[in-house]
Formats: structure tokens, sequence, C-alpha cells
């Protein structure tokens, strides 16, 4: 091949080059990018959310991130994210955030499947967790020590456990400490003496919801307020939200959005 063919060549591969690589750039940067990070408890009905929202807004990147209730909260204050989740509810200093409530959860007393106790009384469930009562015998199943599993300090669940179930006693420092729903769960399946507690959304065949003080934690009975052990799912802003952050906000807190976190296990702000 000819010196000026080649150097013709290679001259219209680099001008091709730089055109796709503007097109790629100029593409990439057309997405609007929204943060959200917090509750390990509300970032997987988040995603679920967000996977539905980018399919009808390829436009949008969501970048969802986890790190717990505190965390959440604490990043949203220092304004390091769009959206803060929370899965409790915010103390006085806190309260400068703007609160959006997304729907309601309950916060489940679960077991192994082949525990065969259906039913305890929320002191039961609170001598548990601060370390009264430590043996399966005492609530008339097998003479075993309880392996009670409970959720990291910072966790908005453990926030709603302590504050719905503890009152003002606490979790016992001895009992297993796990840093997520999931990772509760998996425990739980796993281990026949364990008993912990998780977001109703979670809930499945693997475990089993225990009722307490006689109220099955249904949806039903969380709709209508017999069962207490309720807290709910929270997306937090420090300024008035952008216009990108609205869209999606505006999404979750649609019928469309509302039917996902039905579909979840959840309850609807409408209900």
């Amino acid at each position: 091949m000819p010196k000026i063919t080649r150097v013709f060549m290679l001259l219209i591969l680099t001008i091709f080059s730089c055109c796709c690589c503007n097109i790629s750039h100029n593409s990439s940067s057309k997405k609007q990018t929204v943060t959200i990070a917090g509750s390990t408890s509300v970032m997987p009905f988040t995603e679920k959310l967000a996977e539905h929202f980018m399919i009808d807004h390829p436009e949008f990147i969501i970048d969802v991130q986890g790190g717990g209730s505190t965390a959440g909260i604490q990043a949203c204050m220092n304004n390091t994210v769009n959206i803060g989740m929370s899965s409790r509810q915010l103390k006085e200093a806190e309260m400068v955030l703007n609160e959006i409530v997304i729907c309601y959860d309950g916060v489940i007393i679960v077991a192994h499947p082949q525990n065969p106790i259906k039913d305890l009384s929320l002191k039961q469930v609170r001598d548990i967790f601060n370390g009264k009562i430590k043996n399966w015998k005492d609530l008339g199943w097998v003479n075993r020590r309880i392996d009670a599993v409970s959720r990291e300090e910072g966790s908005g669940t453990r926030g709603s456990f302590e504050e719905l179930v503890m009152g003002s006693e606490d979790i016992d420092d001895g009992i297993m400490v796990q840093d997520s729903n999931g990772s509760v769960k998996e425990v739980i399946a796993t281990d026949p003496y364990a008993i912990g507690y998780i977001s109703l959304g979670l809930v499945d065949s693997n475990v089993k919801a225990i009722s307490v003080d006689g109220i099955e934690p249904n949806l039903k009975n969380i709709k209508n307020k017999k069962y207490k052990v309720i807290r709910p799912f929270i997306f937090l802003s420090k300024e008035r939200l952008q216009e990108d952050s609205k869209t999606f906000v505006d999404y979750v807190l649609s019928n469309d959005g509302q039917k996902i976190l039905i579909k979840e296990g959840l309850i609807s702000i409408y209900d």
C-alpha cells in the first residue's frame, strides 16, 4: 500500500474514533443521575422501583446504595446524596430534613419453620432480646438455648424494634448481630433454635412469622393497625427536591410505584 494511502486511512480511522468517543460522551452526559443511600431495609424495594423507572426513563440513572438509616440521614444532611432512605422515625436533631413516606412496613418476629411456637406476648419478645429469657423451655418448648438475632446499631429496623418493642430496655450485648435483614433471615432459616426480626416484605416460606399478643402479622392486621409493630419507609431530602429527584419520587408515589411496593409485600400510603 502506498505511503500516502496509509496516511489517509490512518487519518480516517482517527476521525472516526474521535466521533465515536464524542457520541458516547454526549450520550453519557445526557443521563440524569439521582443518588440515593441509607436504610438496607428500604434499599431492595427502592432498587426494584428504580429498575422499573429506568425502563420507562432511559435518560435517568438511579444509583441506590445502602449503609443504614443513620448513614443515609447523615449523608442527606451533608448533601452528599440527593435522597436519603430511613426505616425509622427521625430524631429531634434530624428533623431539619424533609420527610416523604413512601409506604409502611411491619417489623415481623420470625423463627425457623420447625419451631412449634406460634404466638408470643410483646413482653416475652422483649425479654428474649433483653436477655431475661434465654432458653426455649421457658416458653414451653425444648430445653435449648435461644439463638436470638438482632440488627446492628444504626439500623432503622433495630431503631424501630427498640422503640416499638424494647421501650426503655436495652437489647442484650450477648445477642448475635447481623448487618441486614437478609442476613438475619438467612441465619434463622438455617438454625432451628433462632429467632429474630425482619421486614414484612422479606417474609417467605424459609422463615415462620410469629404472632404477637395473639395478632397475626399479616397485611390485613397491619392495615387496620391491630398489629402494632409498624414503621414507615421514608425518603429524605435536605432542600427542596431537584427536578430529576422529584421525577423519581413522583413515580414512587404514583399508582404504578405503589403497586410495585404492594406486590413486594409492603403497605401502600393510600391504604
